[in-house]
């Protein structure tokens, strides 16, 4: 694997269940690069993301994410491989019955974090990066859908992750929330960090373009900026 890449698939089959669901997958994802996923439902786009995040064993071929090689990773090593990750939800998947401070104080506690001052200098650091450093006691229910996804985002952010994936992260949103948070996403990169995203929203794909793969008829191919045509075919 190059020096700046951060991902790589080569040659990889992935399977849910038992069945095949894309075959001889090649791609590489460097650093400080916007990747979208694209395709119809059942096309192998989650199916990307849980072998990215070892939630779907790999059986034939190699991926690589960042140091660890997933053929051969141990079951131990991968909430190591999963702290290298940062994972932003369409339905925002918030502890409802705590503050936003403490969905994200739950989260570093849960990833070893002791010392009281750097925690909370942490959750403070990331509130900021997405505008919400005045909303930390507010409660998942007072919040909007867009507030929501930036609380998401932040938790995503937490430990300093090398990849953030995005799994269909507007699909709750109205329009001009999506593109708000298109915004943010798409500044992620500068910082170093790899962002992939699935999504069907290709109205936003082509306000905010970027590299993109498109999973279609079992297999996962570069996509070219496509024609309206090509974006209605994949529409459901």
């Amino acid at each position: 694997m190059a020096l700046d890449t951060i991902i790589e698939f080569a040659n990889a089959s992935l399977y849910q269940e038992g069945q095949l669901i894309l075959s001889e997958v090649n791609f590489t994802v460097e650093k400080g690069e916007f990747v979208y996923l694209i395709g119809k439902v059942g096309s192998g786009k989650t199916s990307i993301i849980k072998t990215i995040t070892a939630e779907i064993e790999l059986k034939e071929g190699e991926v690589r994410v960042s140091e660890f090689e997933l053929r051969k990773v141990k079951r131990k090593q991968i909430p190591y491989l999963r702290r290298k990750i940062g994972t932003v939800f369409q339905d925002f998947q918030l502890l409802t019955d705590r503050s936003v401070h403490d969905n994200l104080l739950f989260v570093l506690r849960a990833t070893g974090w002791k010392n009281k001052a750097e925690i909370e200098q942490r959750i403070k650091d990331v509130l900021e990066k997405v505008g919400l450093q005045n909303k930390e006691h507010k409660m998942p229910h007072q919040l909007s859908g867009g507030e929501q996804q930036r609380v998401v985002i932040a938790r995503a952010l937490l430990n300093d992750p090398e990849i953030i994936l995005a799994d269909e992260p507007t699909g709750n949103l109205d329009p001009e929330t999506s593109e708000e948070i298109m915004r943010l996403l798409h500044d992620i990169p500068a910082t170093g960090r790899a962002v992939i995203m699935a999504t069907h929203n290709y109205a936003l794909l082509k306000k905010f373009p970027a590299r993109t793969l498109k999973c279609e008829k079992g297999s996962v191919s570069e996509s070219e900026q496509m024609s309206e045509i090509d974006f209605e075919s994949l529409m459901e």
